[in-house]
């Protein structure tokens, strides 16, 4: 049995109703509830939530999944409060102990004190921009990728508790040129080549 912690950070606020993530997240819970060898916790940003229950839940998973749309090159609000909330409630809690270093030699070994090792997570973004602003030269992002540009502090932060990546899976121009279709189908063929590998049903 491998526990999967399923977080929906697609806010309601302003323009947005949160419609694609909570879409992708209703995938998520479908595709894993087929298969008996999961079990599955959800929470969504939008709700109320107890911290400590929250840190439970991190500890209990073996792979974290975190849907979020992007907001100005960062994730919305609401999901970095719970962040915020949550991982402070996290100390010494089983999410992390300390920042790994020592006073003796302070210089080296940052990043080090997470206690989540042995677990994984996978990231989802949604976006406005299409692909082609990443990989196109002259275009917005440099040719930088998503992980290795705007979602690169939010891999570290997950580094720093401990946790290694999945595959993630990006979902561009999803406001002017959507296809629901196809994004599913795309979804759940990332889900049986990533979840359903060995590596991972078998850790």
């Amino acid at each position: 049995m491998k526990n999967i912690f399923v977080i929906n950070g697609g806010q309601k606020f302003a323009h947005s109703g949160g419609a694609f993530n909570q879409t992708l997240t209703g995938w998520t819970v479908d595709f894993l509830r087929q298969h008996p060898d999961f079990a599955v916790k959800v929470t969504n940003v939008n709700d109320d939530y107890d911290p400590a229950e929250e840190v439970k839940k991190y500890v209990w998973a073996d792979v974290v999944i975190y849907h979020t749309p992007v907001w100005w090159f960062q994730v919305p609000h609401r999901l970095k409060e719970y962040i915020d909330v949550v991982f402070t409630a996290g100390h010494q809690q089983g999410i992390y102990v300390s920042d790994g270093r020592s006073r003796t030699n302070p210089a080296v070994n940052y990043g080090t004190g997470g206690t989540l090792q042995g677990r994984h997570y996978m990231l989802t973004t949604s976006w406005n921009a299409p692909e082609e602003a990443f990989t196109l030269p002259g275009e917005f992002f440099n040719q930088k990728s998503v992980d290795e540009g705007v979602m690169f502090g939010f891999h570290r932060m997950n580094a720093f508790t401990g946790m290694e990546p999945l595959e993630g899976l990006h979902f561009h121009d999803v406001e002017k040129n959507a296809n629901i279709d196809r994004d599913r189908q795309r979804y759940f063929a990332h889900l049986e080549r990533v979840l359903l590998s060995d590596s991972v049903v078998a850790a």
